[in-house]
């Protein structure tokens, strides 16, 4: 185990760039994210890991940023939203009305994209298992499942 003292000037890995950040020891990805390298597409919800809104890819695996410290992604590869660029599912989300107020829409996206790029198949099981890692607070949630299903996805 890594112990620090003081600020830690870290190399991170994001969106295939290197960027250089000077942290606290104790400061969250998502602070970082947002704060340190002005990537506001991953937003701050609860704050404790409950609702999904600050969801980033950690080497291709999804992880709440507000849970992960920053230290501990150091010399990882992490996606934003901001990363992703003209991905299927991020097709689906605007086609089928995926989102309302938008808040949540970039975590079901970074959650959606992992899945979907793993291969596993989508089944009902998958599906509820898969929306219960984010919270949306405006829609009835059929617009996301829909989106996960785009494109050409039979209807479960």
């Amino acid at each position: 185990m890594k112990t620090y003292r003081g600020p830690v000037k870290l190399t991170l890995r994001v969106n295939g760039e290197e960027r250089v950040v000077l942290v606290d020891p104790a400061e969250t990805l998502l602070r970082t994210v947002r704060r340190g390298l002005g990537l506001t597409g991953t937003k701050a919800g609860c704050e404790n890991g409950d609702c999904g809104s600050c969801t980033v890819q950690l080497e291709g695996v999804p992880v709440k940023s507000c849970c992960t410290l920053t230290v501990d992604a150091a010399d990882r590869a992490i996606t934003t939203i901001e990363g992703l660029k003209d991905t299927p599912i991020q097709e689906g989300f605007r086609r089928e009305y995926g989102f309302q107020c938008g808040f949540c829409t970039s975590g079901f996206i970074m959650n959606a994209e992992a899945f979907l790029r793993s291969g596993r198949r989508l089944s009902p099981t998958a599906e509820e298992d898969w929306l219960q890692s984010n919270i949306c607070r405006c829609t009835g949630y059929e617009g996301i499942r829909n989106a996960m299903r785009f494109p050409g996805r039979p209807a479960l």
